[in-house]
């Protein structure tokens, strides 16, 4: 269908729109004409992508003397694609409407291991060993040595890619990563490189997070986007720890001693070029006194993980002189060495602040600010001198050089805390000194600096107005969208007592009661015996997932759900868990119905759907509060309270409550779908932790449904006034999908045409 919104043509490639995906569009053009930045917390299963897709490339269409780019940034590889697939059902239909004129290049960017197709270098298992083994293969030097002795190995697709020059270009058209694959195993061209290149020219990216939010990778895949350009971070729930895990940085013993192995490899090397080639030693020498920026453009093949924060300005200084010779720089990186492990030799728990710690490093290992600061930089300019392209096995040197500079370049936002032994394992030693970043602005301020829009955008962002006061920012548009139903498909109740009227909870103090984890266990009995396909059962965490599942196999209530439907469990193992979720669809799939034991937080939690039969139930066990006796998050907590004014109660309340939000979101993608949630802890009934949901589950959720014991709601579903065996009848008859009675839930182009804006606002709110 085709619609005005204001002065834009909006092409939308189905025949029929829903009012909330009208709503979000004409919120997010309003940012776009701003020039501003925006919030938007759209439910899940209302087509929050293809809303964005069609308004912001509709909206580039409608102004090609200055159109812009869509810069769209995913959490995983597999929304990725899916964003593509979406993109692609879009363009065709746009090419339909408009012709030629309408053609974009959309590419989609990934790791090597997601993009080479080079045999050889993908034999390799993780991602770091693919990247070493392309540049053992691409890198300048390995490919001069190549031209003089044909013996020497190098990579076809790169030889093939680099001798088409300009001409290795991608036709317009949408590109998924096994698309980019295919075109570049058909013309014998390097994928990977020929996406680094395109990325510039392309009208549509969509890459991960990291790509813009991680400094390192930030400056070399993402530096030639132009300001003209909207950023979109979708499923944003958790950008801000997305922001400071790319800050953060953590020593271990291992990383010691790894860093040693690299310094004494990278001396013999130093030795070795200064017999053969010293010259080569004495040119870097030259180009580190004009600066770092002194570099030049480096081949493609070359570039490596950028700077984690220094600024351009800072990269036309002169590298300090005690750190030009290669031999000082080793000699300079042993004494930080050699601190560090120092530092790690404690029987306590301590706690620096970065102003603290760097004198500390100054008085102890004589190494000042300033040469902290250009660690990263020049362990850089040596590695490409000395012609290392195994960087894989050059990882832990990298990250001692990764937080020299962090500590050399901040003062606040930061602490340093050394704990001797993991908290949860206390008998087993394993010291950890790290960097812990506590400022989620630092690293998306220059996202918001550098771009003119930035859509923060997903189904879990209430309450939406603390997101500006941890990222330090103003949005132009805030917004919460409700979800239009038919009829009442989503049928959330709080659980506060099982059967014998004990109150059910995981506070630390409950959560080992044998009373609690009997009643959830009845609880999980009850409904695997009345509910038909699957359910999926949430835990605040893996131990004590671990614990209350032992308890219920040693009790035999594992035995008697079993009896009713099979049951699968995420594991910390990637492998296991994709293996248990493919049997749990199975088994659903057949008509037994399964159970499937998840964790919040986990991979399963943020990024697998059960739709349709594969999530009829979503029962979560307890509030997902953080480890509140970890020390960087009492750190953290304790920066937002003095910096944002955030108190820690809100924060940890507001951080579990959309933890919760997003698993039980989980088995509702569509409006076609339905499903069952229960909140099981008596926490949520109280109104400061229930009023942090989204407002689309708390629409739905009624007064009577706020406390409810297990053999209550029983006996409720048995009576048929309320949901359980009732709802999944009803819910599992067909329905009137448009809303043809009351409120309308699908609109035709005829209705859009018909409707002002102030009816539409009518219609919504």
């Amino acid at each position: 269908m085709k619609f005005q919104l204001e002065d834009v043509t909006v092409y939308f490639p189905y025949d029929h729109i829903y009012p909330e995906q009208y709503a979000y569009m004409l919120e997010l053009k309003r940012a776009l004409d701003a020039k501003g930045h925006c919030l938007l917390e759209m439910p899940t299963g209302t087509g929050k992508t293809i809303a964005l897709l069609s308004l912001i490339t509709s909206y580039a269409l409608s102004k090609p003397q200055n159109p812009v780019k869509l810069i769209y940034c995913t959490r995983t590889v597999h929304e990725m694609e899916k964003t593509l697939a979406e993109l692609r059902l879009l363009h065709d239909y746009q090419v339909q409407q408009l012709g030629p004129r309408a053609q974009i290049l959309a590419v989609g960017l990934s790791s090597r291991k997601n993009l080479c197709v080079n045999p050889k270098v993908l034999a390799s298992e993780s991602r770091d060993s693919v990247d070493a083994g392309c540049r053992k293969l691409t890198a300048s030097w390995v490919r001069a040595m190549a031209a003089e002795n044909p013996n020497v190995p190098t990579c076809e697709f790169f030889e093939q890619y680099e001798k088409a020059g300009s001409s290795a270009v991608l036709p317009p058209g949408v590109y998924t990563l096994q698309d980019l694959r295919a075109f570049g195993t058909k013309k014998g061209w390097c994928p990977y490189f020929l996406a680094r290149h395109m990325v510039q020219f392309a009208n549509v990216v969509v890459y991960s997070y990291q790509y813009l939010l991680d400094p390192k990778v930030a400056s070399i895949i993402s530096k030639e986007m132009q300001r003209e350009s909207v950023v979109v971070f979708d499923e944003a729930h958790n950008i801000d720890n997305v922001c400071i895990e790319a800050l953060s940085v953590s020593v271990r013993r291992q990383t010691i001693e790894g860093a040693r192995r690299n310094l004494n490899k990278m001396r013999q090397e130093i030795e070795r070029f200064k017999e053969t080639d010293a010259g080569r030693l004495r040119a870097e020498y030259n180009r580190l006194v004009e600066g770092l920026a002194q570099r030049g453009n480096l081949p493609i093949s070359d570039t490596w993980l950028s700077n984690p924060a220094l600024p351009d300005d800072i990269l036309k200084e002169a590298v300090p002189g005690n750190i030009r010779r290669a031999e000082h720089f080793i000699h300079v990186l042993r004494r930080l060495v050699q601190y560090l492990e120092g530092r790690l030799d404690t029987d306590n728990v301590e706690k620096e602040g970065l102003v603290t710690f760097v004198g500390s490093i100054g008085s102890q290992a004589g190494i000042d600010q300033k040469t902290l600061k250009f660690c990263y930089d020049r362990l850089h300019s040596l590695m490409l001198t000395l012609e290392i392209t195994d960087t894989d096995e050059f990882l832990h040197v990298q990250t001692i050089c990764d937080f020299a500079t962090l500590v050399g370049t901040y003062a606040r936002g930061f602490s340093i805390i050394i704990e001797p032994v993991d908290e949860r394992m206390p008998h087993i030693p394993d010291p950890v000194l790290q960097l812990s970043c506590h400022d989620a602005s630092l690293a998306i301020k220059p996202v918001f600096e550098r771009f003119q829009s930035v859509v923060i955008t997903s189904g879990t962002l209430s309450p939406i107005d603390l997101y500006p006061r941890l990222l330090n920012f103003n949005p132009v548009v805030s917004r919460s969208f409700t979800m239009s139903l038919t009829r009442d498909c989503i049928c959330p109740m709080v659980l506060t007592r099982g059967s014998d009227q004990l109150p059910v909870s995981t506070k630390f103090d409950m959560r080992s009661d044998l009373g609690v984890v009997r009643n959830y266990g009845r609880l999980l009995l009850e409904m695997v015996s009345t509910v038909p396909d699957g359910i999926v059962c949430f835990f605040v965490s893996y131990s004590y997932m671990d614990g209350i599942v032992n308890s219920w196999n040693e009790t035999g209530i594992l035995k008697e759900i079993m009896q009713h439907k099979l049951v699968f469990i995420e594991t910390q193992d990637v492998v296991e868990t994709t293996l248990a979720l493919d049997n749990y669809r199975k088994a659903c799939d057949c008509g037994r119905g399964a159970v499937f034991f998840s964790v919040a937080r986990g991979k399963v939690a943020e990024g697998i759907d059960f739709d349709r039969h594969y999530g009829r139930l979503v029962i979560m066990f307890g509030v997902p509060f953080q480890y509140t006796l970890s020390k960087i998050l009492l750190a953290r907590l304790e920066y937002l309270r003095e910096t944002f004014q955030i108190k820690e109660g809100d924060f940890l309340t507001f951080d579990a409550l959309r933890q919760a939000a997003q698993c039980v979101g989980r088995v509702i993608r569509s409006k076609a779908d339905y499903g069952m949630m229960i909140f099981a802890d008596k926490r949520y009934s109280r109104h400061d932790k229930r009023s942090k949901l989204p407002g689309w589950i708390l629409s739905h959720l009624r007064d009577a449904h706020l406390n409810l014991s297990t053999d209550m709601a029983l006996h409720i579903a048995r009576e048929k006034l309320n949901p359980w065996v009732q709802f999944l009848r009803k819910m599992a008859q067909p329905y009137d999908k448009a809303g043809s009675t009351g409120r309308k839930t699908l609109l035709s182009q005829e209705d859009l045409e018909k409707m002002s804006e102030a009816n539409m606002n009518e219609m919504l709110y």
